[in-house]
């Protein structure tokens, strides 16, 4: 099914980045309505469930990760096929699917990585702030909005290209499969591609928030012998435990600690955190930085480690995944009962409230608030 007509949409623009805080009172995202085009040939029309709100998304509102503006935010989201666009044969009208924020062309040489480097061209299209062959559907009052990261997930509607794009069960609740498209697929992935646990291995996470929680979870639902939860603030450890976390402590802990770990994983995007999690990885083990500081951080490490002790420091970008093949794993360790994603969800809010859900997570005291959108009394193109 096809269109030539424009959608009326209801969005989150983030007009300036850097704005003072609070941003509840600043405001530098502004819901309004947008004019959305029918999808190209390659791509599909979403309607959105569902959208979490992501410490990346913040890095865009604070200015660590500068992107073009205007710029529709939201990169974490699931919904419900409304129109295919040409060439797209192989999605119904109807179905479920996740949204994942690096779409791969299946092409360079990223894509023949089994996920390990990403994809050329979808890197690309993402700081280019387009879909990922250039297009741009997204305009308000006749100016072009940018799309993020090839999703744009906190609004009404979405066209993405159907390379960004997993099908999943429609048993699968919104905020849940929400969380599959960027927490769990990033803190999982680092579990699931990169540590790689064995039964008798153990695993630290450095760093609390949704991604390293969704680490948390992930190794408790394959059943790794000791998961250690690894922050700043006593709350985050109370709930890492809760979480599958066998103990948790303190950074200064650790490193004070004689306790090494086969695998550690920092998900803080913080230098301070990358060298906690690289001193308290064990000899011939591996730590895994899915962390993304601001631009132009440094760490400091004994570089004799990586030799005289066999060490790997790894980084992983969305967990190292291909997520046409990952989802599924953690759509079957949900439907178990053995993947705690709801734990990971710390409210549900709407759209207005995204300026106040930037501060709850500059303030870190939230893992993952999901905008849960309403079905619409009436879709009708404009």
């Amino acid at each position: 099914m096809t269109t030539t007509q424009t959608r009326l949409i209801q969005g989150a623009v983030l007009e300036h980045s850097g704005a003072e805080r609070p941003y509840a009172q600043s405001r530098p995202l502004r819901v309004s309505d947008l004019e959305l085009d029918p999808p190209g040939s390659g791509e599909v029309l979403i309607r959105i469930t569902a959208a979490g709100v992501c410490h990346s998304d913040l890095s865009v509102v604070n200015n660590d990760r500068p992107r073009p503006l205007p710029m529709l935010l939201g990169h974490e989201a699931a919904g419900v096929v409304e129109e295919l666009g040409a060439n797209v044969t192989d999605l119904e009208i109807g179905e479920t699917v996740v949204m994942t924020f690096l779409p791969r062309c299946g092409e360079c040489k990223g894509c023949h990585s089994e996920g390990r480097i990403p994809c050329t061209t979808g890197s690309a299209s993402n700081e280019a702030g387009t879909l990922l062959d250039g297009g741009k559907r997204l305009h308000r009052d006749g100016q072009e909005v940018k799309h993020h990261i090839g999703v744009s997930g906190f609004a009404t509607h979405a066209v993405v290209s159907r390379k960004s794009i997993v099908p999943i069960g429609s048993d699968i609740p919104p905020e849940v499969a929400a969380l599959f498209g960027c927490a769990i697929l990033t803190g999982g992935g680092a579990v699931i591609n990169v540590a790689k646990p064995g039964p008798e291995d153990t695993i630290a996470v450095v760093g609390l928030g949704g991604v390293g929680m969704a680490a948390i979870i992930t190794a408790a639902a394959l059943g790794v012998k000791e998961i250690v939860g690894i922050d700043l603030q006593e709350d985050k450890q109370k709930q890492a435990v809760g979480l599958g976390a066998t103990r948790a402590m303190t950074p200064a802990e650790a490193e004070a600690s004689n306790i090494r770990f086969s695998a550690v994983i920092e998900a803080a995007g913080h230098p301070k955190a990358l060298e906690t999690a690289w001193a308290i990885t064990a000899a011939g083990g591996t730590t895994c930085t899915v962390g993304l500081p601001a631009p132009g951080q440094k760490i400091e490490i004994d570089p004799l480690q990586i030799t005289a002790q066999a060490r790997h420091l790894v980084g992983s970008y969305l967990g190292s995944s291909v997520p046409s093949v990952d989802i599924p794993i953690y759509e079957e360790l949900w439907r178990s009962g053995k993947l705690n994603a709801e734990g990971l969800i710390s409210s549900r809010i709407n759209l207005t409230e995204i300026n106040e859900s930037m501060d709850q997570l500059e303030q870190g005291s939230v893992l993952r608030q999901i905008i849960v959108f309403p079905e619409p009394a009436d879709s009708t193109p404009a």
